[in-house]
């Protein structure tokens, strides 16, 4: 998770945790700390052994566009930089930007279910990424 904050009232830190609570290896990445909930963190991606297959970028405007250069190296719209979006699918690289990461995850409930049902009733919600065979869901 690039970017979460050290704020523990911060949105990616509940997220962090209920990530983690549901039995994901989330790996803190946050270049002013060395410790976050509990786990090593670390100040670049390129850090993080094994290297790691996938990031949830949780930084907004540039700092969005330099996550995703990072991660190519190694919540809503007003985060998503388009031209991160854009350099992504240049190189192939999967992404889902601007949707909040609770309303995919199983058995969420309120708001979260209830912003993924719209979103499917509107057309808006995410198809399903396909995973290369034996790779994690």
């Amino acid at each position: 998770m690039i970017g979460i904050s050290r704020d523990p009232k911060d949105f990616s830190v509940s997220l962090f945790q209920e990530l983690t609570r549901r039995g994901y290896d989330v790996v803190p990445v946050n270049p002013n700390s060395s410790f976050l909930q509990g786990r090593p963190c670390f100040a670049r991606v390129q850090d993080i052994q094994p290297p790691v297959d996938a990031a949830l970028l949780m930084t907004g405007g540039g700092a969005g566009f330099f996550g995703t250069l990072l991660c190519a190296g190694g919540g809503g719209p007003p985060a998503v930089s388009f031209e991160a979006v854009r350099y992504c699918q240049e190189r192939g690289i999967q992404v889902i930007p601007g949707q909040c990461p609770f309303m995919f995850l199983p058995g969420t409930g309120g708001v979260h279910r209830f912003h993924g049902f719209i979103r499917k009733l509107t057309g808006r919600y995410p198809r399903r990424v396909q995973r290369p065979a034996g790779s994690e869901a």
